[in-house]
């Protein structure tokens, strides 16, 4: 069997006040929020799971939303720190209007690598971008917060990491995960998966000097590579063990199975499964519509409900 990785399965940032967050990615973006749970590491916090219908691998931008006490994060060298999404050509304009409507903050078209791009800051300060990409992409949408199929989110097209030399961060892409440099834009290096049919694409960017990002709200936590099975993660710790960086046992996140390592760059690294997917514990119909706690976590679903934001 060969084993590869197949572009990004999710993107995990750090958001402040939950109901914000939801209604940007579900009434704004137009997101379906595929999966409200919480973190495994502090229960009190929600982990929110925003896609397209079926929370398909490459589409799920993930939040942990601290609430107003997070300090606020700062862009920088050793992070992820532009997200991109793919949308239908003709939109961009569509999403001008809206992000004028709603009051939000966003740069005007530019180009990059061919494709045009809108760069919108979310409530939190998180920079996205709104590509649109040269080869159409055929992947469904959800049609939410009033948003129809012409318009619509289609998932990720890349994430952007921030370095001082991307030579280390470079040779763990080509090296290890199996990306191949495509192109060259100035000091932005763009890599590309052959085996990724969409959320292909991770860019670095080279900036000597630049100072450190800093972790907190509207900064992204970690960035994930998707694989079908868990014999191919395993497959790809073995070799990333053997290359001498520290990665971590196989952990069960009750939608996916995942392994975390740090590439020399700073940018925490996960490796993620489509199996067993979201609908292990909710149908299509009614995916995120309840609370869905980890097994060590049920026993306290009563206070959890009480502490936890309502949402409307």
């Amino acid at each position: 069997m060969e084993h590869h990785i197949l572009g990004l399965h999710h993107v995990t940032a750090i958001a402040g006040d939950a109901q914000r967050n939801y209604h940007f990615y579900t009434q704004l973006l137009g997101q379906r929020l595929v999966k409200k749970t919480v973190n495994f590491d502090d229960p009190e916090t929600y982990h929110f799971y925003f896609g397209t219908e079926h929370g398909d691998p490459g589409t799920i931008m993930t939040f942990f939303p601290w609430g107003k006490g997070v300090r606020g994060g700062r862009r920088g060298v050793g992070q992820a720190t532009e997200v991109g999404y793919s949308v239908p050509a003709g939109s961009l304009d569509f999403w001008k209007d809206r992000m004028d409507a709603h009051h939000i903050l966003y740069n005007n078209v530019y180009e990059k690598f061919g494709d045009q791009y809108l760069t919108v800051l979310d409530p939190d300060g998180l920079k996205l971008e709104l590509t649109v990409p040269q080869q159409q992409d055929l992947r469904p949408v959800w049609k939410g917060g009033g948003i129809d199929e012409k318009h619509a989110i289609k998932g990720f097209h890349q994430v952007t990491l921030t370095t001082t030399k991307i030579e280390a961060t470079a040779k763990v892409l080509t090296g290890l995960l199996g990306y191949t440099l495509w192109k060259q834009e100035v000091n932005r290096y763009r890599f590309v998966h052959p085996f990724a049919e969409n959320a292909a694409y991770i860019d670095l960017v080279e900036v000597p000097g630049e100072a450190a990002g800093i972790s907190g709200s509207g900064s992204v936590h970690h960035i994930a590579f998707r694989v079908k099975t868990q014999e191919t993660l395993l497959h790809f710790r073995e070799i990333i063990s053997e290359s001498g960086l520290h990665i971590t046992e196989k952990i069960d996140r009750n939608y996916f199975f995942s392994l975390y390592f740090r590439e020399p760059g700073g940018v925490l690294f996960e490796i993620a499964t489509d199996e067993p997917g979201f609908m292990i514990d909710e149908n299509l119909k009614t995916l995120g519509e309840e609370l869905k706690l980890p097994a060590q976590y049920e026993a306290y679903r009563e206070r959890l409900e009480t502490v936890l934001p309502k949402l409307s």
